[in-house]
């Protein structure tokens, strides 16, 4: 351990990661601030050099072995893994982290990366992971299902011709096709929820450090996937006009009647990890990095990718999308991102005053 890191607390266990399991909310608040007293730790309001660690997903749904869209990498556990080191990571750097911005992949199910929104001639459902192009469109090899129609608020005309519109404009944007995903991230339920021993260390430092977590939710578009927590990945319909407004709050410090604060521009280093790495996490650093440098280029070297806490989509024989998260990851390094890992002492970080 490094001189300047904290021990990981007695109540944390490692063997869990991979389970589901209730926080004990008092017992752990607690324990937190009996933490605080025997450690010296400070308000994060004191400090001086701000930190944000944004973890992006950290659900279920994505973490946990045989849950809908667990993220296994190509050693197949890699989500476990990764929460694994992130705890910990949390823990040790607790007296540093200034903020935890969870993001929350948010869905029901009716909408358009879900199998019950297309069919067929025969009235049949594409299987999960089937990819949608345009050409599927035009041919009509799926289409609508009409039955859903009285639960969207748009016409089923309209939907028909944003299909198409939708197709076309993730083909122009050279991002993946629309893909159909199982039933995931499903607003109530267990998969919903944060990782218990990701919720716990976040709970524990929010606690010790009197820093509220500032969770985000996203994706309850029916009419877009949602990838990034920044903006969805198709932003209007047919007729032009916004499905969904692009997330200013992430970055909003204030709601000033003539310039909008970036909040995460006001952090002297941002931390990112999560799930997945080729695809929500992907989108949120690439979102990040556009919005960055429209502004400031040199703020870009303030953001700090924890490659070891984030794995790629793999389902063995079916898709592998390793090679495009490690090909995002380099463009991010060559921008001027700072690609680091969880087991380094953030003291040796390039650029950071801790």
């Amino acid at each position: 351990m490094e001189k300047n890191e904290l021990p990981i607390p007695s109540h944390f266990k490692a063997e869990k990661t991979g389970e589901v399991w209730r926080v004990e909310y008092q017992n752990i608040a607690d324990l937190a601030l009996s933490w605080v007293k025997e450690n010296g730790i400070q308000p994060a309001s004191d400090d001086d050099f701000k930190i944000c660690l944004i973890a992006v997903d950290v659900q279920n749904t994505f973490c946990i072995p045989g849950f809908e869209l667990f993220v296994g990498g190509r050693s197949g556990t890699g989500a476990v893994d990764d929460n694994l080191k992130l705890s910990q990571f949390i823990y040790r750097n607790l007296h540093r982290i200034t903020e935890i911005l969870p993001t929350m992949d948010t869905h029901q199910e009716m909408q358009i990366f879900h199998s019950i929104f297309f069919v067929n001639d025969k009235g049949e459902h594409p299987a999960p992971y089937t990819q949608i192009s345009v050409d599927n469109i035009k041919e009509g090899k799926w289409k609508f299902n009409k039955k859903l129609a009285h639960n969207l608020s748009y016409s089923t005309e309209y939907i028909e011709r944003h299909l198409l519109h939708y197709t076309e404009e993730l083909k122009k944007s050279g991002k993946y096709e629309l893909t159909i995903w199982p039933y995931h991230a499903m607003l109530g339920g267990i998969g919903h929820a944060l990782v218990s021993s990701i919720e716990e260390a976040i709970f524990f430092h929010s606690i010790s450090r009197f820093s509220q977590p500032d969770i985000h939710v996203k994706g309850d578009n029916p009419l877009t996937e949602h990838y990034s927590v920044l903006r969805p990945e198709v932003s209007t319909g047919p007729d032009g006009r916004t499905l969904s407004q692009r997330s200013e709050s992430l970055f909003q410090k204030s709601a000033g009647s003539e310039a909008i604060y970036k909040k995460l521009l006001d952090y002297d280093a941002v931390i990112i990890a999560g799930q997945a790495k080729s695809h929500c996490v992907a989108w949120t650093i690439a979102d990040l990095l556009d919005n960055v440098m429209e502004r400031d280029k040199a703020l870009v070297e303030r953001i700090y990718l924890l490659e070891d806490c984030t794995s790629p989509v793999v389902i063995p024989g079916v898709i592998d999308y390793t090679d495009q998260a490690e090909l995002a990851f380099k463009e991010f390094s060559d921008a001027g991102m700072n690609i680091v890992r969880s087991t380094e002492p953030i003291s040796s970080w390039p650029g950071l005053k801790v």
